[in-house]
């Protein structure tokens, strides 16, 4: 019988086994390398990062007006809503009363020997499923008939006012889920700007965030100027159309340097048609909370025929919006990188003026 060889297995030498250690590492070093090419984000310009940020921050704008839309009817919903149940206490309060006055008849009706059927329904615990049977009226006395009527009254104005309390929760509900899913889109869309905008070194940041040198040094002088005569004595202040926007205006230099807080009214931060709505509510004025009803909130007038104390607005779906103060010039809460300023109004694509006064 032949005997079994053990194959002996090749021993690698130095060279090739120092060969193929650099040849597996050089292939991890490469795998790594392009896993790491893959996952990279691409390296955007200053530029780039702008105008993806300005789209960013325009979308925002534009779920933030959806917001304040949503919050000003649930904020009607829920006050109508606390306004019928009110009026439902009061109205059972009523009804109580009226069932009490049938009880003194039930109580007459009992001494003299018998309580009638129709008092005996409507002290139940569910009169309501009588209120069908009219002709139980015709089985009491003149004086139990008024009492019993009344009962039927404020039973029916109680199941009115309760199904309209009803309607009205369903709305404030739908409301308040439209003021989630905005909540939500504002602020993925403003976290999305964050991100881009943490990716830059701060002096390419103060580049996105602000307007060019030019625009900057027109905004700085402006500033100054209208520093100097705020509140009350400014030139744009003077040339308003009337005292109301007058009041507008001063208010708005007021406020210069003040931050940009979505959803906000003011006294001490803003959104842009927070800023509108709080300048104009300083002079006597009461505006919508929302641009796209600010727009329509007083008489349209052209570019050319602007005034200050006009509300300017701007981009095609009117989600931004304006106090005019002058030459050319608006205060404005830009968005969350930048306080409220003056800005030239052709920083913005132009979209219509309202004069509100």
């Amino acid at each position: 019988m032949a005997a079994h060889r053990k194959l002996r297995q090749r021993s690698l030498s130095g060279n090739t086994a120092r060969t193929a250690v650099t040849i597996a590492l050089a292939g991890a070093a490469t795998a790594t390398a392009f896993d790491g090419t893959s996952n990279a984000e691409p390296q955007l310009t200053p530029t780039q990062v702008k105008a993806k940020v300005d789209k960013l921050y325009q979308e925002a704008e534009v779920a933030t007006d959806k917001y304040d839309g949503a919050k000003e009817k649930a904020d009607a919903a829920e006050k109508q809503l606390n306004t019928l149940r009110d009026e439902a206490a009061r109205k059972t309060e009523k009804l109580n009363s009226a069932r009490d006055a049938l009880g003194y008849v039930a109580a007459a009706q009992y001494r003299s020997g018998g309580i009638d059927p129709a008092v005996q329904l409507m002290l139940s615990n569910d009169p309501e499923r009588y209120l069908d049977g009219a002709e139980f009226a015709d089985r009491v006395g003149h004086r139990q008939t008024a009492a019993v009527e009344l009962v039927r009254q404020q039973l029916r104005e109680i199941e009115q006012l309760r199904g309209a309390a009803h309607i009205e929760l369903t709305s404030l509900k739908s409301r308040q889920a439209e003021l989630r899913k905005q909540k939500t889109t504002i602020t993925g869309k403003l976290d999305q700007a964050r991100h881009l905008l943490s990716r830059l070194t701060p002096q390419q940041q103060a580049q996105v965030t602000d307007p060019t040198p030019a625009n900057r040094a027109s905004r700085s002088s402006t500033t100054a100027r209208g520093a100097l005569a705020a509140p009350g004595s400014s030139s744009a202040a003077a040339d308003a159309p009337n005292s109301r926007a007058a009041a507008a205006v001063s208010y708005a230099y007021q406020k210069l340097g003040s931050p940009y807080v979505w959803g906000a009214t003011g006294p001490h931060a803003f959104d842009c048609s927070g800023l509108v709505q709080a300048a104009y509510n300083s002079a006597g004025v009461s505006l919508p909370r929302t641009t796209y009803s600010q727009i329509n909130a007083g008489q349209r007038v052209s570019r050319s025929e602007l005034r200050p104390g006009d509300l300017v607005f701007f981009y095609s779906g009117i989600s931004h919006v304006g106090i005019y103060v002058g030459d050319g010039q608006m205060i404005h809460a830009p968005n969350p990188t930048a306080p409220v300023r003056l800005a030239p109004i052709d920083e913005m694509p132009f979209a219509g003026a309202t004069r509100v006064v």
